[in-house]
């Protein structure tokens, strides 16, 4: 059954978390653009630059979900999956212009592992300490792990045709276009079927407290603003990441694994874990293992595809053996917890355990 898209709220336009996010999100990438021009050094210009990415991370969230609660939730998980990765697009993409390989590979893998492991095993500890064990019980939460489970296989089979030298090795570039664009394909495919109002499960929960705020006209803007500073956010912010990773010696892979990773994607993600609070947790699950999905079916392939065009250090899809393992053993921990069809603090916890130890062994590279 479907339900009618919330009428025009009618209280104020801006509540006091919108304006503390303006003001927040203003004074973070004034803070970003003053400490890289006026040079205050690299590792001031790193932090400040990467705290401005993720409060505008933060902002594009909040200018989708009042834009997107006009068309239903399906049309709002799209325009999320499409526009709240535009911090990590541009990000990877400066880090490619730079010729920052390693760290971009890393970064895809480590915003998987992230949703998959850290975002979801928070989510797990925090509804099941308040609510105790909860359900995972809904045929479209199942649905999105078996997609994701192959569109995954799809994105590293690139990497598994050299890891055992088969004719293909050599080939990679070649290889990872034509994955790129099965995987591009296969995300238009699937357009449809997201865009279609899921029935009670996917109405009910999330979008029921409140109706939208903010005018099209103010969402669209913000949106645009978001994008915009986020382009220059993301400039500076590897601008000064080789440096601050030199001075603080960490690895490329550590820094794309969890820096980048997390930098770029994972405040978008706090609605999951609000959603695991307020006992809605199908709905939490499907909201954080959807963004991997979008990284393997869209962002992945999209930064392949542009890296070529746009005359950047060409990104292939063929990834370091651990990064290969890490994101396979992430992945079907997703899919068996699906199954199981229930959670609790202490898989919440474990999965909180795993990421950590993962994360600790790209410390070295």
């Amino acid at each position: 059954m479907t339900t009618a898209a919330p009428e025009q709220h009618s209280g104020p336009t801006f509540i006091r978390s919108d304006l503390i996010l303006l003001g927040v999100g203003g004074l973070a990438v004034l803070l970003a653009g003053l400490s890289h021009y006026l040079d205050w050094g690299d590792a001031v210009s790193f932090l400040l630059s990467a705290v401005a990415v993720t409060v505008l991370a933060s902002l594009v969230g909040r200018s989708v979900d009042q834009l997107g609660d006009r068309f239903g939730p399906g049309a709002t998980g799209v325009l999320q999956s499409a526009l709240g990765n535009l911090p990590e697009l541009f990000i990877s993409l400066f880090a490619l212009k730079a010729g920052l390989v390693d760290v971009v590979q890393a970064a895809l893998i480590g915003s998987i592992l992230a949703n998959l492991l850290l975002v979801m095993g928070i989510a797990f500890v925090a509804g099941g300490v308040r609510h105790g064990s909860q359900v995972i019980d809904s045929a479209r939460a199942r649905s999105i792990s078996v997609m994701l489970l192959v569109s995954v296989v799809a994105m590293v089979f690139p990497s598994i045709t050299k890891l055992v030298h088969t004719p293909a090795a050599g080939h990679e570039t070649a290889l990872s276009t034509i994955a790129s664009a099965v995987l591009i394909v296969l995300f238009i495919l699937t357009l449809p079927a997201s865009l279609k109002r899921q029935g009670e499960a996917q109405e009910k929960p999330a979008h029921e407290a409140e109706a939208p705020r903010w005018p099209v006209s103010v969402a669209v803007g913000m949106l645009a603003l978001a994008g915009l500073l986020s382009a220059f956010v993301s400039d500076w912010f590897v601008d000064a990441l080789q440096p601050a990773m030199d001075s603080w010696g960490i690895s490329d892979a550590f820094a794309g694994l969890v820096i980048v990773a997390i930098a770029g994607n994972a405040i978008e993600n706090v609605v999951g874990v609000q959603l695991a609070l307020k006992n809605q947790s199908d709905y939490a699950f499907q909201l954080i293992i959807n963004s991997p999905l979008q990284i393997a079916l869209v962002l992945a392939p999209v930064l392949v595809i542009l890296s070529n065009i746009l005359g950047f250090t060409a990104l292939t899809l063929v990834f370091s053996p651990m990064l290969v393992l890490a994101v396979f053993l992430a992945v079907l921990i997703a899919v068996v917890i699906t199954v199981d069809g229930e959670s609790n603090w202490m898989e919440g916890a474990a999965l909180i355990g795993v990421y950590i130890v993962v994360a600790a062994s790209f410390w070295w590279g």
